[in-house]
C-alpha cells in the first residue's frame, strides 16, 4: 500500500471521529444539563509526548497503530525474562497486577500532547525552573515526608488533576447534581468536588493563601462542554514540574455514548514557555469502582528507610 493511501486511510479516521463528535447530542441530567455520568476509562498506550522516531507524525495509520501497540504490550510484559536477574527484579513481577492498556487512543494521535503540534511539553531551561519540593525527587531521602506522595498514599498526581493515564487504576466515576459535578478518582480514591456556577468568575476562587493538594476548581458549562478551571494548587504535586500558580482548564464533552473527549491546558510560565494541551478519549466502562485501600503513611515505609540507610552505610564503608 503507497504512502499516499496510508496517509487517506489515516485522515478518514480522524474525519470520522470527529463528525461523530460534531453530530452527536448528549442525553440530559433532569435539571436539564449534559449528562457525564458513569464510571470511565482514559487507559491507553499513547505517550503524554511524541517519541523521537515518530518526529513530524501527528497521527498513525491503522497498520502502525496496530505494530506500535504489538511492540509496546511485549516492551511492558512485567514477566519478561530477558537481560539477567537485575533487569528481571527491576521489572518487578506478576504482569497481571498492571493496567496499562494495549491500545492507543482512537483517533490514532502519536501523543496526548496535541497542542503545541510538535506533541512536546514547551519546558522552559531547567536552570531556570523553581526549586522542586522534598518528595522523592532522585536522592536518597531523609525521611518519611521526603518520600513521594505516591508512596505516602497521599496523593497520585496523574490521576487528577489534570486526569492521565498511569499502569493502573485508570477508571472515574462522575456524579452530577444540582451545581455540582463530583468526580471519583480510582487511583488512592480521591474524590473532586467541582462548583458548577453560571458565567464565568460567578463563583470566585478561594483566596490565594488558601492552597489544595488538587487545587480549587470551579466549572461552568459552555453548551455542551463542562469547562472547568482549576488553581490554588500547593507547592508539592508539582504536575510536570509545574509551580503552585499552575492554571490548569479541563474541558469534557459527551461526544459519543461511550465516549467523553477529555481536553485540558495547563499554563504557568515558571515551568513552560507557552501554555499546552493534550486530550484523551475517555471510555465508558463497566462499574462499580472498588476502593483502592492505599494508605497513608504507607506500611512499607519503615522497610523503604532501613533500606535506603542500609544503602548509605554501605557506600560510606568503601
Amino acid at each position: 500500500m503507497s504512502s499516499k493511501v496510508l496517509a487517506l486511510a489515516t485522515l478518514i479516521v480522524a474525519s470520522t471521529v470527529l463528525a461523530q463528535t460534531k453530530n452527536y447530542t448528549p442525553p440530559r441530567t433532569p435539571d436539564g444539563q449534559p449528562d457525564l455520568q458513569g464510571v470511565w476509562t482514559n487507559i491507553t498506550i499513547t505517550p503524554l509526548e511524541r517519541p523521537a522516531n515518530l518526529a513530524g507524525k501527528e497521527f498513525f495509520t491503522a497498520a502502525e497503530a496496530r505494530q506500535y501497540e504489538k511492540d509496546t504490550v511485549e516492551r511492558n510484559n512485567a514477566d519478561r525474562r530477558d537481560g539477567g536477574a537485575q533487569a528481571d527484579l527491576s521489572r518487578a513481577y506478576n504482569d497481571a497486577w498492571y493496567d496499562r492498556g494495549t491500545r492507543v487512543v482512537e483517533t490514532l494521535r502519536t501523543s496526548l500532547v496535541i497542542d503545541p503540534p510538535d506533541g512536546h511539553i514547551p519546558r522552559i531551561a531547567q536552570g531556570q525552573q523553581a526549586a522542586l519540593p522534598p518528595g522523592g525527587f532522585g536522592r536518597p531521602p531523609e525521611g518519611p515526608e521526603d518520600r513521594a506522595l505516591t508512596e505516602r498514599c497521599i496523593l497520585w498526581p496523574t490521576a487528577g488533576p489534570p486526569m492521565m493515564p498511569s499502569f493502573y487504576n485508570n477508571n472515574y466515576q462522575i456524579v452530577q447534581a444540582p451545581g455540582y459535578v463530583t468526580i471519583l478518582v480510582e487511583m488512592i480514591h480521591d474524590v473532586r468536588i467541582i462548583p458548577v456556577s453560571g458565567p464565568v468568575g460567578a463563583r470566585p476562587h478561594v483566596d490565594a493563601s488558601v492552597r489544595q493538594w488538587m487545587g480549587d476548581p470551579r466549572g461552568h458549562w459552555e453548551g455542551n462542554t463542562l469547562v472547568v478551571e482549576t488553581t490554588n494548587f500547593n507547592d508539592k504535586v508539582r504536575f510536570q514540574r509545574a509551580g503552585p500558580n499552575m492554571k490548569l482548564v479541563e474541558r469534557f464533552t459527551r461526544t459519543a455514548p461511550d465516549t467523553i473527549t477529555y481536553e485540558f491546558t495547563v499554563t504557568d510560565p515558571s515551568a513552560f514557555s507557552r501554555p499546552w494541551t493534550g486530550q484523551i478519549p475517555m471510555k465508558r466502562t463497566e462499574g462499580p469502582i472498588i476502593e483502592y485501600a492505599c494508605n497513608e503513611g504507607n506500611y512499607a515505609m519503615e522497610g523503604m528507610l532501613a533500606g535506603a540507610r542500609a544503602d548509605e552505610k554501605k557506600a560510606a564503608a568503601k
